[in-house]
């Protein structure tokens, strides 16, 4: 099973792109981010055509999250819990089955600038309740994984120039401490286990010239439970989606289970 993430940066502009990596690529399930879209109006024909199966939680012109799958999609759930009165549209999980379940998480988290501020104090408390809905996913005891644009640098390793962040709510102190603690708990982070080293982003930004520079960063994650990651048969960044005409400023990254 071939599982992808990607954030399009809006599915209406970048549909044609999407739907090229789409073919190349031949990806079982993907979770988008930013599609930008309400539910309604949201083009699901080209899909459906395609053989996907398809389930968003959309929003007007920011933020929506959609998961797409050849397999069939159970049990599925809208909206990050523990806020009832948070209406950004950032989570979408179902379980996607094929010779074995596995539960699929997909997560826009919050940009979190400026910081400090509002915006970033939304950030983490987002990151407290993704630390807990992450707890129950370990509790389970199944293949299950969280997969989407977290908006965090891990490390210094996942910038091509760290020192340009350090300001920046992707790379404060607080930020990476949040996503180590819910790695920590027994996830794997699917590319740093199988693609290590320095260089490896998912992220350029349109000024610049960063993508012909490979002045990225990487941020867009799959963390996977203990029972995906015995799964795991690879990994990989399609970076050369970038430079093709009309990119989303993310590519996308995959892993294949044996699902």
């Amino acid at each position: 099973m071939k599982i992808a993430t990607f954030n399009i940066n809006g599915i209406k502009a970048r549909l044609q792109a999407l739907l090229d990596w789409l073919d190349e690529a031949a990806p079982d399930v993907v979770v988008l981010q930013e599609i930008k879209s309400v539910d309604e109006t949201f083009p699901r024909d080209p899909f459906e055509d395609r053989g996907y199966n398809l389930e968003t939680h959309g929003q007007k012109s920011f933020n929506g999250v959609a998961i797409l799958s050849k397999l069939p999609l159970e049990d599925v759930r809208r909206g990050l819990p523990g806020d009832d009165a948070d209406e950004q549209a950032r989570w979408i999980e179902a379980t996607v089955v094929g010779d074995q379940a596995v539960r699929i998480c997909g997560l826009y988290l919050p940009n979190g600038n400026p910081a400090p501020g509002p915006k970033y104090d939304y950030k983490l408390s987002w990151m407290t309740r993704l630390k807990a809905r992450a707890e129950e996913l370990l509790a389970a005891e199944e293949p299950a994984l969280m997969a989407g644009d977290y908006n965090v640098i891990p490390q210094a390793e996942d910038a091509a120039h760290p020192e340009r962040w350090a300001e920046d709510a992707l790379y404060l102190y607080e930020s990476r401490a949040a996503f180590r603690r819910i790695l920590n708990m027994g996830f794997t982070d699917a590319v740093r286990a199988r693609i290590p080293g320095p260089g490896h982003y998912s992220f350029w930004d349109y000024q610049a010239r960063a993508w012909e520079k490979n002045d990225g960063i990487r941020i867009d994650h799959l963390l996977l439970t203990p029972q995906a990651a015995d799964l795991m048969t690879g990994c990989g960044i399609d970076s050369d989606v970038r430079g093709r005409e009309k990119p989303s400023d993310h590519v996308p990254v995959w892993i294949e289970l044996a699902a």
